[in-house]
C-alpha cells in the first residue's frame, strides 16, 4: 500500500497542471473598415458596402501626430517618417483604391530585382499596344521599335508609358500574366494586405487596386535601389537614337520638380510617380528631403484641378502642404546614440558578473513634434527577458528599446551587451544537474521505478503467498503418509 501510494504521489508530481493564460493585448492597428477576402466588401461598420469599394468617396478619418495638421482632398492619405516607421498623418490610409500609374512603382521594381544589364533590348510588338486607348499616357514608342531597358525605365516613369510597362513584362517574365503574378508576389512579400494588381501599368480593373499604406510599402521597397531612385528624382532623359526614331528628350509629369521657378514646385521633393484615371482620380506617391528627415507621402483620389493652383491637380498641392507641414511641426531629434547605456539584465552561470550593461547598438534618429522635448518622453519601453546566460559576447543582441509618448511610438533601437561574460564550468553543470532533477524525463523516470517497485512487491505478494501454501501443503502430505510416520517412529 505504501508503495502504491508513493507511485500516485509521483504520478500527480509528474503531470502537468493547468494554466490559466491571458490574452495578450491587440496590438495590432485596427482600421474602420474591414475587408471581405473574396470582394472587398465592408464588413460590420453598418455602412452601404458600395461605398467601401475602390474610387468610392468615403467619410473623412484623420489621425495627426501633431497639431494643425493641414485638411487634405485626397480621399486617402499617409505621410510617414521611413527612419522610425512614425505615421505623421494617415487617412483612410486603409480603404482599397485604384492606384492608377502609381502602379508602374511595382513595375519597375520588378524589373530592376530581375535585369542586371540594362542596356538589354526590347522590341515593340503590336500585343504592348493592344489594350491602350486613346486616352493612355505613352512614351512615344513605336511597333518594332527596338528600345534599351534603361530607356523603357525612365519612359516608364517619367512620361507614365503605358506601352513600356507592356514592353518590360513581357521582357521580364515572358507573358503579362506571368508578370502580374510577379508583382502580386513580391507585394505580399512586402507585406501588403489590402493590394492586387492585374497589369503592369494601372490601366483601371475592378481587380486592381491596392492602398495607401501598402504604396508606402511599395515604394520604400523601390527607392531602396539606387537606380530607381535616381529616376524618380529625373525631370527630363534624352532617350537613344532607335531603329525607327532619333534622340529626343521625355519629361516627367512630377509638377513639383518639372520646374523650379513655378509657385507650386517643392524643392526639397525627390520624385517619386504620379497616377490619374477618371475611376482612380489624381494619385501621387511623393518622398522628400530635409535636413536629416526625410519624408514618404502617398494621396489618392484627388481632384483634376487644386483650390491654390487650377492649373495642377491637388494631388500635388496635397503632397506639397503635407510635406512642409511635417517638416515644420516635426524636428529631427537623436533619442539615443550608440554605446550609450539604455538598461541592465540579469546574468547566469557567470562569476564573472550578475549584471549586464545594455547600450544602443545605434543612433536612433527620429521626427518628434516641434514642441516636444526628448525629456517629456522619459524612459523607454525595454524589451529583453529577464536574464542571460553566460557566455555572452559584446555586441550580442539582448533586447530593443522603444521610446514613445502619449501612446505614439517615436522609435525602437536594438540593445546590445556592452562586455564579453564568460561561463563558469562549475555553475554551468550544476545547472544542467538541477534541471535534469526538475525536468520531466527524471519524473518519468521515478514513475517508471516505482511502478516497476510497485509490480514486484505485487508479484511477491501473490505468487510468493502461492509458493509457501504450496509448500505448507507439501509438507502436511508427506506428514500424513504413513511410511513417513513409519519412518519417524523408528
Amino acid at each position: 500500500m505504501a508503495a502504491l501510494a508513493l507511485c500516485f504521489v509521483l504520478l500527480f508530481a509528474a503531470a502537468p497542471l493547468p494554466q490559466a493564460f491571458a490574452a495578450p493585448d491587440d496590438e495590432t492597428e485596427t482600421t474602420d473598415t474591414d475587408y471581405t477576402e473574396e470582394d472587398g466588401s465592408a464588413e460590420g461598420d453598418g455602412t452601404d458596402a458600395a461605398s467601401d469599394q475602390p474610387g468610392a468617396t468615403n467619410s473623412t478619418n484623420v489621425i495627426a501626430a501633431a497639431a494643425d495638421a493641414p485638411a487634405t482632398n485626397a480621399e486617402a492619405a499617409l505621410l510617414i517618417s521611413p527612419d522610425s516607421g512614425m505615421v505623421l498623418y494617415e487617412k483612410n490610409a486603409d480603404e482599397r483604391r485604384y492606384p492608377a500609374s502609381t502602379t508602374k512603382i511595382m513595375t519597375a521594381l520588378i524589373v530592376l530585382e530581375n535585369v542586371d544589364d540594362l542596356s538589354e533590348t526590347v522590341t515593340a510588338q503590336a500585343s504592348d499596344f493592344e489594350t491602350l486607348d486613346a486616352d493612355s499616357s505613352i512614351a512615344g514608342i513605336k511597333e518594332g521599335e527596338t528600345v534599351t531597358v534603361e530607356d523603357l525605365l525612365y519612359g516608364l516613369m517619367l512620361p507614365s508609358g503605358n506601352e513600356a510597362a507592356y514592353m518590360l513584362a513581357r521582357h521580364v517574365a515572358g507573358s503579362y500574366e506571368a508578370f502580374v503574378d510577379m508583382m502580386n508576389q513580391r507585394a505580399a512579400e512586402l507585406g501588403c494586405t489590402g493590394t492586387h494588381f492585374s497589369n503592369p501599368c494601372g490601366l483601371h480593373a475592378d481587380d486592381h487596386y491596392t492602398t495607401a499604406r501598402d504604396l508606402y510599402k511599395i515604394s520604400y521597397a523601390a527607392m531602396q535601389d539606387e537606380t530607381f531612385a535616381d529616376i524618380a528624382s529625373t525631370v527630363q532623359w534624352r532617350m537613344s537614337k532607335t531603329n525607327m526614331q532619333e534622340e529626343r528628350i521625355i519629361v516627367t509629369t512630377n509638377k513639383l520638380i518639372l520646374s523650379s521657378y513655378a509657385e507650386y514646385a517643392y524643392p526639397y521633393c525627390l520624385g517619386i510617380k504620379t497616377g490619374n484615371t477618371s475611376q482612380a482620380g489624381n494619385c501621387f506617391v511623393g518622398y522628400a528631403e530635409y535636413g536629416d528627415a526625410k519624408l514618404y507621402s502617398v494621396v489618392m483620389g484627388c481632384d483634376d484641378h487644386s483650390t491654390e493652383y487650377y492649373e495642377i491637380p491637388a494631388s500635388f498641392t496635397d503632397t506639397r502642404n503635407l510635406f512642409k507641414w511635417g517638416f515644420d511641426a516635426f524636428t529631427s531629434k537623436t533619442l539615443a546614440k550608440q554605446g550609450d547605456t539604455i538598461g541592465y539584465v540579469n546574468v547566469r552561470l557567470s562569476t564573472d558578473t550578475d549584471q549586464l550593461v545594455l547600450t544602443a547598438k545605434n543612433d536612433l534618429i527620429s521626427l518628434l513634434p516641434s514642441d516636444l522635448e526628448i525629456a517629456d518622453l522619459g524612459e523607454p519601453l525595454i524589451t529583453a527577458p529577464e536574464s542571460v546566460d553566460a557566455p555572452i559576447k559584446a555586441g550580442d543582441v539582448i533586447g530593443s528599446a522603444t521610446y514613445s509618448y502619449n501612446g505614439i511610438n517615436y522609435g525602437t533601437v536594438e540593445l546590445v551587451a556592452l562586455s564579453d561574460v564568460e561561463r563558469s564550468t562549475v555553475l554551468y553543470y550544476s545547472d544542467l544537474l538541477s534541471n535534469f532533477f526538475q525536468s520531466t524525463v527524471f519524473k518519468v523516470i521515478l514513475i517508471v521505478l516505482a511502478v516497476f517497485v510497485v509490480l514486484y512487491i505485487l508479484f511477491n505478494l501473490t505468487f510468493g503467498g502461492m509458493r509457501r501454501r504450496q509448500q505448507h501443503k507439501n509438507m502436511r502430505s508427506r506428514y500424513r503418509n504413513t511410511n513417513y510416520q513409519r519412518r519417524r517412529r523408528r
